[in-house]
């Protein structure tokens, strides 16, 4: 990493009071791992911080330190947006003050000071990036250089950064996963995350309803040449008692499938559109898939918002994925 870029950020910071940390859009546990580590850091620097997600917080991950404080809505006064874990502004999981928004226009600023992110896709949208494609999860990004920002890694920083890599990595499986991994991991554990717990809270454990969801997704598993894939609908959702809109983390069960190269899951949303969600063996990429229908993410784990219903939805991306399988 540029000492340079590292030095902007830190000017950035220096210079406000007033700091906004914001997530993606459908915020997973490196999102909101992210923003609550990045965000407790900046308070316990004497900053004020609102952490937003305009998506809330998911259930699983409300037992972490901090989380009631993240807001779905951003107020002024606001001197710093920083986004982690995002590729584009597109991405961004809450609306800007238009009072804001019109100022940083006529002044010909951009709309977001600093980007911490780690996907290849990143454009740069904001006027600092720092942007580690090669590394597992942006909470470790934030782990390796929060002291280099003057920022402390208290015990409740190291157990949302910890929760940010474990989930990104779904829990250290992910190709990515090495020895640096590791010592970053070892490293939150001795600023007092505790890896077990954090561990069972963000992969094992399941709410009843959850587990009833997960068995109308099982219910319908398909096994195609590779590809296997299910749907979760709206039906579903109601009949399980189930109150988020995602796929439960269904979709990491089916990547486990013995043979399967690529595991699909498509969640039906009430406004005529699907959630798609990819995983891949390693030597598939399937965030060129993601692409095709708007979205992206990683080669071995992506996601896509597709308009339309969920049977034509399916055929359009089973098709594209078998293509992707054809000319692999």
């Amino acid at each position: 990493m540029s000492e340079q870029v590292l030095a902007e950020i830190r000017q950035c910071i220096a210079q406000a009071q007033h700091i906004a940390v914001v997530g993606h859009k459908r915020p997973d546990g490196d999102s909101i791992g992210s923003v609550l580590g990045l965000g407790l850091a900046l308070q316990n620097a004497g900053k004020q911080v609102q952490m937003c997600s305009a998506d809330g917080v998911p259930t699983a991950l409300k037992h972490l330190e901090g989380s009631d404080q993240i807001v779905q809505e951003l107020q002024l006064p606001i001197d710093l947006v920083i986004a982690v874990d995002m590729s584009s502004f597109d991405r961004l999981g809450a609306d800007l003050p238009e009072e804001l928004v019109t100022a940083r226009t006529q002044a010909g600023l951009p709309l977001v000071d600093v980007c911490i992110d780690h996907h290849a896709t990143n454009n740069h949208f904001a006027a600092v990036s720092l942007v580690e494609e090669t590394e597992v999860a942006v909470a470790a990004i934030l782990t390796k250089y929060l002291p280099a920002l003057g920022l402390e890694i208290s015990a409740a920083v190291a157990g949302a950064l910890l929760t940010g890599i474990i989930t990104d990595t779904i829990g250290f499986r992910t190709p990515n996963v090495n020895a640096g991994t590791l010592r970053l991991a070892a490293d939150l554990v001795e600023k007092g995350a505790d890896l077990p717990e954090l561990y069972f809270k963000a992969l094992v454990e399941k709410s009843f309803e959850a587990t009833r969801y997960w068995g109308a997704g099982l219910s319908k598993i398909h096994r195609e040449n590779g590809i296997v894939w299910t749907t979760l609908s709206v039906e579903d959702r109601k009949m399980a008692g189930y109150g988020g809109n995602d796929d439960a983390d269904l979709v990491n069960e089916l990547s486990s499938v013995k043979d399967a190269k690529i595991a699909i899951i498509f969640i039906e949303q009430t406004d005529n559109t699907v959630k798609i969600s990819w995983r891949s063996k390693p030597g598939f990429d399937v965030s060129q898939i993601a692409t095709q229908f708007g979205g992206g993410g990683h080669k071995v784990a992506s996601g896509a918002l597709a308009v339309g219903d969920l049977q034509s939805v399916c055929e359009q991306v089973l098709a594209a994925t078998r293509q992707t399988l054809t000319d692999h």
